[in-house]
């Protein structure tokens, strides 16, 4: 992730500064006084005006009880479309795709859906003592081998199963099959 430009970040700050200001129902002057700075420096921050401190910025994040990055990055809508094919690939070969399904990372999850072509099969990444994963069966029928033991997954079906042995992806069938899968990695 690229980091904003000065002049998007100073746009974003006063953006952001406002709308947290105004969702805390407080006046400028509270959230000065709030924040140990200079009022008419937060109103020239609301602005685009100005470069803050570093010591500015982290007493704003501190008065407002947000990150930095949250004070910097650009405003985020109600919403936002992801449209087909945008979000990142994790795995891809002729008979198996991988694409990460969370645009924006949760810690200590990951959503993926995985495509197996025809007889496709794709072997796990075995994680941390203590990670569980869930499969979830959408379409067709996947094979699931965790540690020796066999799974069989049909469209509806979910497994549970430790995500720190050995594990593998199989379609034993002639079409596609889709899976979803949810990893809760151990912290």
């Amino acid at each position: 992730m690229n980091p904003p430009s000065t002049e998007a970040a100073s746009r974003n700050l006063a953006k952001n500064l406002r709308y947290l200001r105004e969702r805390h129902g407080i006046s400028q002057a509270a959230l000065s006084k709030r924040a140990k700075i200079p009022r008419s420096t937060l109103a020239n921050l609301e602005v685009q005006g100005g470069n803050p401190t570093l010591a500015v910025l982290l007493a704003l994040s501190r008065a407002l009880q947000v990150s930095l990055e949250e004070l910097l990055s650009a405003p985020r809508g109600l919403g936002r479309l992801y449209p087909r094919g945008s979000l990142p690939i994790d795995r891809k070969n002729s008979r198996v795709e991988m694409r990460h399904l969370l645009p924006d990372p949760i810690p200590g999850m990951e959503i993926s859906r995985l495509e197996l072509g025809p007889h496709g099969r794709m072997g796990g990444s075995p994680h941390r003592p203590g990670t569980r994963e869930y499969l979830y069966c959408e379409v067709g029928q996947v094979i699931l081998r965790v540690a020796g033991e066999r799974f069989e997954l049909s469209e509806g079906d979910v497994c549970a199963f430790r995500g720190d042995l050995p594990h593998s992806y199989d379609n034993p069938g002639e079409g596609v099959a889709v899976a979803l899968g949810v990893v809760t990695l151990a912290l």
